[in-house]
């Protein structure tokens, strides 16, 4: 209770503890859309962009490889800079810069080179963003909400994708994509005004976590770049995989909304579980990688059943760990959540640059049956690696 304590006052603590919880949430879930929006309005708004800037799928895979790939190079410059700056000041550089990605792309993207260097902008304003928003949550919530707290901040990126397919709709095909990017830019940019001063830490973090602990957090990250290239592999292919099958692009769009709406629900439900069950939740998160593998598996089974159901187990589950990845990562670095949580965010954005790259290039000379089997391995790998990783890092604490 002291630690939440302001000028020593009762009615004080009470505030910080009842509204300081609430507005961090709030803060690290409007950050995380403001961060992630650029790349998911990209790929919202592909048809309309690559209309005009001449760019095909294999052009747009390229741009988001290149936007994840450049997020794993500054993730942990990022995590550097927030442990020194505090997680208020990166938060809100975080938003201004990726406001300007935005901006730029509206303005000055002609071509998918210069789509792809604007994007590189955004890819840092991610960075800097979750890992201040992971600070942030470690800092101001109370360790009993932790959970739900990250699992509210991660169920973000649905969300951003969302509201992507929702711009097309509604400002593209009405006013025009790049006026889709304006109004992202500023409606990002609102989002300042929601982050949370810094409040002041009981010791100094020296800005890294306990070289023990680094590779337990390198064998995590490990494990987490093979389970995101698996997930982020399914987003890319399914819909392309299903018509290759036999069906039609609309059920399997829809089986892919599906997914995510149960991702959604799985990121907020493992959050409320973590809370009641801190210790354990790297081994939840191998459960979840299993789940995961077997529908990648099923993928590999031909008809309509066997689709939805890989999509249900292989997105939905397969990609609801990051939340809770990122709670059991801050829970044993308290003093240092950015820089501990950078080296395995680091993992998750090389998955998302290689994995659909890496599991593309099986796809071409084997089919897809096969690259499916190939992501379920990996993800089956990754729950392994993560079962390592929980050892490794109960013996460093």
């Amino acid at each position: 209770m002291a630690a939440f304590k302001i000028n020593g006052t009762r009615n004080a603590s009470t505030s910080v503890n009842v509204v300081r919880p609430v507005r961090a949430a709030t803060g690290a879930l409007t950050t995380t859309i403001a961060v992630s929006v650029p790349v998911f309005l990209v790929g919202g708004l592909a048809v309309q962009i690559g209309d005009e800037l001449n760019f095909s799928p294999a052009g747009l895979g390229l741009a988001v490889s290149a936007y994840f790939g450049a997020s794993a190079l500054a993730s942990l410059p990022a995590g550097v800079l927030v442990e020194r700056y505090g997680a208020a000041r990166i938060s809100r550089a975080g938003i201004a810069l990726s406001a300007v990605s935005l901006l730029g792309i509206a303005v000055a993207a002609n071509a998918l080179w210069s789509l792809i260097a604007i994007l590189a902008l955004g890819a840092g304003a991610n960075a800097m963003g979750q890992l201040a928003s992971n600070t942030s949550l470690s800092r101001h919530v109370p360790p009993g909400r932790q959970g739900l707290s990250f699992g509210v901040k991660q169920a973000a990126i649905p969300v951003s994708t969302l509201l992507a397919g929702a711009a097309v709709p509604t400002v593209a095909l009405t006013l025009g994509w790049r006026w889709a990017f304006v109004l992202a830019a500023l409606l990002a940019a609102s989002a300042v005004l929601l982050v949370p001063a810094d409040r002041p830490v009981s010791a100094p973090s020296g800005g890294q976590p306990e070289k023990r602990a680094t590779g337990a957090l390198v064998v995590v990250g490990l494990a987490a770049t093979l389970a995101a290239g698996s997930a982020n592999a399914l987003g890319t292919f399914l819909v392309d995989s299903a018509v290759a099958r036999g069906i039609s692009p609309g059920p399997a769009g829809l089986a892919l909304t599906l997914g995510s709406a149960v991702c959604v629900a799985a990121r907020l439900g493992g959050g409320w579980q973590a809370d009641r069950r801190p210790s354990r939740q790297v081994g939840v998160i191998a459960g979840l990688l299993a789940c995961g593998a077997v529908g990648l598996l099923l993928l590999a089974v031909p008809g309509p059943v066997p689709l939805v159901a890989g999509v249900v187990f292989g997105f939905g589950f397969g990609w609801s760990w990051p939340g809770l990845m990122n709670f059991a990562v801050v829970r044993l670095h308290p003093q240092a959540p950015a820089a501990a949580t950078s080296i395995t965010q680091t993992g998750v954005y090389a998955g998302g640059c290689a994995g659909p790259l890496g599991l593309g290039a099986v796809a071409s000379p084997a089919g897809y049956p096969t690259m499916w089997i190939a992501a379920a391995v990996a993800m089956v790998a990754a729950a392994v690696l993560m079962l390592l990783g929980s050892r490794l890092l109960a013996d460093a604490g």
